[in-house]
């Protein structure tokens, strides 16, 4: 089927999931109170990589509404967006780069996502107004650089895409332009099926650097389709990245992100960071991994590549900058440096904290606020 068949046949609703994976009407009912809160998007694609046999498999857990998600523990704003919003969906938290929401909707809305408070329920964050942000980004000497995202930015129909690549690649100071997608991963027919979507990308991309950033978390979801849309975005001049996020019971071991990283490099990929979880409403107890056990992971991983696989940063995304997470010392402190800072007493600075085998994040007593 074409991709936008396969987006108005995605699963939506527990009732429809419940035949598939065997819930009981008591369970399918607990379902659906979480979609009300959090909605679901499963796209028929994605649904044929899930195990419907195996109650724990990684796939099916990014995507399929658990009752974890009740948890009240944590915050719908990990990283500070609300006090970097300068104009309606338009975020400006590092000097260089401006990120702008431009859209609510996703193809599959993943469980461990960190905008639930948005993404597939409101409107109210994004930019609906192209010419305001860049008329901002215009009269900001110090951007450099645009991330584009929401959501899911191909999510968005190709004209409003074209006009953001119009009216940014016009802008002489920009250095390149990043889309934010995990469409290769959910719905990769969106790419490869699309030949007006390549031709505009193709277009564009001679007049301007152009960067794809996506999130494959795992080995099974690098399949020969998803591969073919990355090939195709990279046949057309537009580089690609992949950010991964550190999830538990999704890629918490070695062997799995190992074998990750090698497929990304294989196919012209190249994996740049691997996020800590956020601690996130919903998300925080079910997905969160604490950081010294990260780190174990993140290394074993790292050892098993060659070339590219190495350059990953183990990172996490903190209201006060992008902070790496570096290295455990044989005195037992943990060695961490801000990658970006939003305040310029950060730039660079490196630090150490004495962390418990359970800490999952820099709260503001780890960080000596």
């Amino acid at each position: 089927m074409s991709w936008q068949e396969e987006l108005r046949n995605g699963i939506r609703t527990a009732e429809q999931l419940a035949p598939i994976l065997g819930w009981t009407p008591e369970e399918t009912a607990r379902r659906a109170e979480i979609i009300r809160r959090f909605p679901m998007l499963i796209t028929p694609y994605y649904l044929s990589l899930v195990d419907p046999m195996d109650p724990h498999d990684p796939i099916g857990r990014m995507c399929v509404p658990t009752e974890d998600e009740f948890d009240p523990g944590g915050s719908f704003d990990t990283s500070g967006e609300a006090s970097n919003t300068k104009l309606e969906g338009l975020q400006h938290k590092y000097a260089q780069t401006v990120l702008l929401l431009s859209s609510n909707q996703c193809a599959m809305y993943c469980r461990h996502c960190f905008r639930k408070r948005m993404v597939g329920l409101t409107e109210d964050e994004l930019n609906r107004r192209v010419d305001e942000a860049v008329a901002y980004v215009k009269s900001h000497e110090t951007v450099t650089n645009i991330l584009i995202t929401g959501g899911d930015a191909f999510m968005n129909p190709n004209e409003i895409i074209e006009r953001y690549l119009r009216e940014l690649t016009a802008i002489e100071r920009l250095d390149f332009i990043r889309f934010g997608s995990r469409v290769p991963v959910t719905l990769p027919e969106r790419i490869y099926g699309d030949q007006d979507f390549l031709d505009m990308f193709a277009c564009f991309a001679q007049k301007k650097a152009l960067y794809l950033v996506t999130q494959f978390n795992h080995p099974r979801e690098l399949t020969s389709q998803a591969v073919k849309a990355l090939r195709a975005m990279i046949e057309r001049g537009v580089q690609v990245r992949n950010q991964t996020v550190l999830l538990r019971g999704v890629n918490d071991s070695g062997e799995v992100l190992g074998e990750l990283f090698s497929g990304l490099t294989r196919v012209g990929v190249a994996p740049y960071y691997v996020f800590q979880c956020r601690p996130v409403t919903g998300v925080k107890e079910r997905f969160q991994v604490p950081i010294l056990e990260g780190l174990r992971i993140v290394d074993a991983a790292k050892s098993r590549q060659n070339g590219f696989g190495k350059s990953i940063r183990y990172a996490m995304s903190h209201p006060r900058g992008k902070i790496e997470i570096l290295c455990r010392l044989s005195g037992g402190e943990t060695v961490f440096k801000f990658h970006q800072s939003k305040n310029d007493a950060d730039n660079a600075r490196a630090f150490t904290r004495r962390l418990s085998p359970a800490d999952t994040w820099l709260n503001e007593e780890l960080m000596g606020v």
